[in-house]
């Protein structure tokens, strides 16, 4: 028997709020990493730790926000805690690789390619896992060639959002970055749940039960609390929101722009000239 679904069982109102959250969770991460390309080594791994974890929690957070307005009218839905918690996990260390790879080699060619693919299989993924969580009278097929496209737009979407990180400079250029990643990974979402169909077991009426909010709502706290003391973190940080490069170096950091290292450059030159002039004045012997 096949299952009468509905994803919008709150109307607008979960899709809105979702992507709002892959937005949140997307420009916390941009600008974290942006910042981890204009600090010194001892402080990158913790910035692109910190960007990891702020995508994977927002796409996260978004998916179950989403699945808030799923239901199947003839079964009532619980969720396994350890494979809901499990893909939480999963999205972060993939998110953090693909990070990582773009972080300290760049976001361009091979790696920005690797890094791109790596965390959209990571969104894919989690999307995926969460899914399987899902406990019901019945099971989910899923339309494989809709399940690839989703793959595409999460590996396309990813991939975007790390260019970005790596080339886009200034406050508004990011928040349009992060309104686009959002945008891709919500779209990514919603692509993947129309691949699937349910099957339910026997034909039994419908039941009543907990709703898929009143089952979720407790498990999202902690990354929503999460997401939250990283904004705070952002927030503080004027060089990050400014785009503005710290004091260290940056000369031989490959995620850095190349127009970066040309105004460090530039901006030296005068006092090195006259560093030097003054050096040679000391060592010339005047003659009377």
């Amino acid at each position: 028997m096949q299952g009468t679904v509905d994803g919008f069982s709150y109307g607008l109102v979960t899709p809105v709020v979702a992507y709002l959250m892959a937005c949140l969770g997307g420009a916390l991460g941009l600008r974290c990493t942006t910042r981890s390309m204009l600090v010194g080594d001892s402080w990158r791994p913790g910035w692109l730790a910190l960007g990891s974890a702020a995508i994977g929690s927002g796409i996260w957070t978004m998916h179950f926000i989403a699945m808030m307005g799923f239901k199947v009218k003839q079964a009532p839905i619980h969720y396994d805690k350890a494979i809901t918690f499990a893909s939480l996990g999963v999205a972060i260390v993939m998110v953090g690789i693909g990070i990582f790879i773009v972080g300290y080699k760049g976001s361009r060619g091979t790696a920005l390619m690797t890094g791109g693919a790596i965390t959209g299989l990571g969104i894919a993924t989690m999307h995926y896992l969460g899914m399987a969580g899902m406990r019901f009278n019945g099971k989910l097929e899923y339309n494989t060639a809709t399940v690839a496209g989703s793959v595409v737009i999460a590996v396309a979407a990813a991939t975007a959002a790390l260019w970005a990180a790596g080339q886009v400079r200034g406050f508004r250029w990011s928040v349009g970055a992060s309104l686009i990643m959002g945008l891709a990974v919500t779209g990514m979402h919603y692509t993947g749940m129309a691949a699937l169909r349910v099957h339910l077991h026997g034909t039994a009426s419908p039941s009543s039960g907990d709703s898929p909010a009143s089952l979720l709502a407790p498990m999202m706290i902690g990354p929503l609390a999460f997401l939250l003391l990283a904004g705070v973190v952002v927030l503080f940080d004027p060089l990050m929101v400014m785009g503005k490069p710290a004091w260290t170096p940056a000369e031989h950091k490959p995620g850095v722009p190349a127009r970066e290292l040309v105004s460090h450059a530039t901006s030296r030159r005068p006092a090195l000239r006259t560093r030097r002039h003054a050096e040679h004045s000391s060592h010339t012997p005047q003659n009377h």
